[in-house]
C-alpha cells in the first residue's frame, strides 16, 4: 500500500513539474514573439508593408523557426497565432509548424517567421486546426518596404504572406509542404482541456495574463499600420 501511494505521489508530483515546464516554455515563446513582431514591422525599409498588415485577417509568429539537416531538410517551430474579430484581435492560439523537403542541406539554423493569413480561405484554413502549405493553403514570400509595389499581387489570391528572417537580416523561406497545427500541449497548458483551438481564434476566449505582452504588441502594430495608411489616403 506504501509503495502505491509514493508510486501515485511521484507520478503527480512529476506531472506537476512537467505542466511548469509547459508554461515556461509558453511564457517564453509569447516574449520571443512580442519582440520578432515588433522588430520586423519596424525594420527600416525592410519592415512589413503598413497596408500588408492592414488588410491581413491572422497573424502568426513562429520564432526561431528551425530549419536545415543533413541530405533530408527539415523544418520545426512553435508559434502563436491571432485572428481578427469585431471586438478586435483573438487570444493567441498556439501552433506548430513542421514539415521536410530532400535536398542537400547541411547544418541547422533558427529562422524568425511571420506569416500573415490574407483572406478568408486562408483563415478557414488556420482555423481548421491543421493543413499543409501549398497542399491545402498557398503561400507567397510577401512585399518588404515601406509600401507595398503596386506591381505585387498580394492582393490576388494568395492566403498566406511569408517574412522570414534569419541572423537579423530579411531572407526567403520556402515552406513548401510544410504542415502548421494547432500545439495541443501548449493550449491545453494556458487554457485547459474545454477550450478548442477554434474558439480561440474566433474571439470567444479571454486572453490570459501570460499572453498580454504579445496583445500588445499586436494591437500597437496594427494601429501603427491603420493609423500610416490613414495618413497616406488623406494625402492621395
Amino acid at each position: 500500500m506504501k509503495k502505491l501511494i509514493v508510486f501515485v505521489l511521484a507520478g503527480c508530483l512529476a506531472n506537476l513539474a512537467s505542466a511548469g515546464e509547459q508554461k515556461k516554455d509558453v511564457s517564453e515563446r509569447l516574449q520571443l514573439a512580442s519582440e520578432v513582431l515588433s522588430q520586423m514591422t519596424s525594420a527600416p525599409d525592410k519592415g512589413i508593408p503598413e497596408e500588408v498588415l492592414e488588410n491581413a485577417k491572422c497573424i502568426a509568429v513562429v520564432p526561431h523557426l528551425i530549419k536545415g539537416g543533413f541530405i533530408f531538410g527539415g523544418k520545426h517551430g512553435r508559434g502563436v497565432a491571432t485572428c481578427r474579430t469585431e471586438e478586435g484581435w483573438s487570444a493567441p492560439a498556439f501552433i506548430s509548424v513542421g514539415g521536410g523537403s530532400a535536398g542537400l542541406q547541411i547544418g541547422v539554423e533558427g529562422v524568425d517567421l511571420i506569416m500573415l493569413i490574407m483572406n478568408h480561405k486562408g483563415m478557414e484554413q488556420l482555423l481548421s486546426s491543421k493543413f499543409q502549405i501549398s497542399g491545402e493553403g498557398s503561400a507567397a514570400a510577401g512585399p518588404v518596404g515601406r509600401h507595398a509595389s503596386a506591381g505585387t499581387d498580394w492582393k490576388m489570391e494568395t492566403e498566406i504572406l511569408t517574412y522570414s528572417r534569419s541572423k537579423g537580416v530579411f531572407a526567403g523561406l520556402t515552406l513548401e509542404g510544410a504542415v502548421v497545427q494547432q500545439d495541443v500541449d501548449s493550449t491545453r497548458s494556458v487554457y485547459g482541456n474545454d477550450v478548442s483551438f477554434q474558439s480561440v481564434l474566433r474571439g470567444k476566449v479571454t486572453t490570459p495574463d501570460v499572453a498580454m505582452t504579445f496583445m500588445k504588441a499586436v494591437s500597437e502594430v496594427a494601429h501603427k499600420a491603420k493609423m500610416q495608411e490613414a495618413r497616406e489616403n488623406s494625402t492621395k
